[in-house]
């Protein structure tokens, strides 16, 4: 018995069938991602260590060999490409697409993690981000204000809205631009030092040895049990001054004699202007196939929530959002969906002038089209502009198979 006949003989069985493809292509379809483009991005890890004061051929040799010569060991890899700069290194590693991304990421951050005994002491500790550091933002939120500075802005995008933004599920990263972070700036008179022959290497040693909390235990008694914290970190610039560089029978020398501290940002050529005002943005990047628009909701939310927990002064604006051009185009390929099916009921009506027999597409129509997420679905598509367009191509074939 073909299907056809044992549709018409239990027509109940055929109803629930086409209920039970309704449904499931309803789940299908609800669990897509939303792309502009199919997923075909390769899984890609980056590496990021920072060794501030350190030029591009230190970076290079110090940090960035070791590292390739341990990642290279990793099987699946594609391509390893580096960048060494001032002060920053940065490995990209991108694998097949065979590789499953968290088991690349483990494998990575073993590696890395083996290579750390081989890098500077002074080296920030690497870090390793499931995404590609080249990657496109699909938002930019800004923050704004016109009372407070910079490094103050800098401080709530840090604590505050990059904080709640990279907890979204599927955000790889969220990055921000135009930060001004507070620092103790140490100014050394040359002159002044040579009068005392102190080199920039003492100053350092000072500062590794008087900049320093340790461990300090705690003290028990019979009934308490207290911790000792040793406040051994300076944090102001009084605390700098009086730093002992060298000490011995015949003087005592502090950083003051030397030199000047002073709180300043860390990075004064790091400006971001949006309409000649002066702020800070924190920008989203997604993971390699993850939903965007959903993101994107979840992200405006967030921001609406921020907008009423932060102070009046401060002003939150998405200054750009890719989405809008992915929602814009899916739905233009859906309104083309539609427009093609009712053409095509319209054709057959024109053509056949049987109510009957035209009813016939117009139900397998919708049914197929709705049962075919489901399949996009266990396949691992997404919907995107190609594949909304195979749907359109796929109406006629639908239409073909009804009619014969």
């Amino acid at each position: 018995m073909t299907l056809s006949e044992l549709s018409i003989n239990r027509p109940v069985l055929a109803t629930v069938l086409v209920l039970i493809i309704i449904i499931f292509g309803v789940i299908g379809y609800t669990s897509l991602a939303v792309r502009e483009y199919p997923n075909v991005d390769n899984p890609i890890i980056t590496v990021s260590v920072g060794y501030p004061g350190a030029n591009a051929e230190v970076i290079e040799n110090q940090i960035t060999e070791p590292l390739e010569q341990n990642i290279n060991g990793i099987p699946g890899i594609r391509s390893l490409m580096s960048q060494s700069s001032q002060g920053n290194s940065r490995i990209t590693v991108e694998f097949e697409l065979s590789v499953d991304l968290e088991t690349a990421a483990n494998d990575v951050r073993d590696k890395v993690s083996r290579a750390m005994r081989y890098l500077p002491r002074d080296a920030d500790p690497p870090t390793v981000a499931k995404a590609d550091a080249d990657a496109d933002p699909i938002m930019q939120v800004t923050v704004e204000s016109p009372t407070r500075s910079l490094l103050q802005l800098s401080e709530i995008a840090e604590l505050t809205v990059k904080e709640r933004l990279q907890t979204i599920s599927n955000v790889s990263a969220v990055e921000i631009w135009g930060e001004n972070r507070y620092s103790m700036r140490l100014w050394l008179d040359p002159v002044r030092m040579a009068s005392y022959n102190i080199t920039p290497m003492d100053v350092k040693n000072a500062l590794d040895r008087e900049n320093i909390e340790l461990p300090a235990g705690s003290i028990e008694g019979d009934h308490i049990e207290q911790s000792i914290r040793t406040m051994g970190l300076m944090q102001t610039p009084e605390e700098f001054n009086n730093m002992v560089i060298i000490e011995d029978d015949y003087r005592i020398v502090r950083f003051g004699d030397i030199g000047t501290a002073e709180l300043d940002t860390e990075n004064r050529k790091n400006i971001l202007r949006r309409n000649g005002i002066p702020m800070v943005s924190c920008v989203i990047i997604p993971q390699p196939g993850a939903n965007q628009i959903v993101i994107a909701n979840e992200a405006a939310l967030r921001i609406d929530q921020m907008r009423k927990d932060l102070p009046e002064d401060i002003k939150l604006d998405v200054a750009f959002d890719n989405t809008r051009f992915i929602r814009a185009s899916i739905s233009e390929v859906q309104t083309t969906v539609l427009v093609a099916f009712v053409l095509v009921v319209l054709v057959i009506f024109l053509f056949l002038r049987n109510t009957r027999v035209t009813l016939i597409p117009t139900l397998v129509i919708p049914i197929s089209l709705i049962g075919t997420f489901f399949i996009m679905y266990l396949a691992g598509f997404s919907i995107n502009v190609l594949s909304m367009l195979a749907v359109v191509l796929s109406v006629g074939l639908v239409v073909d198979d009804a009619i014969v």
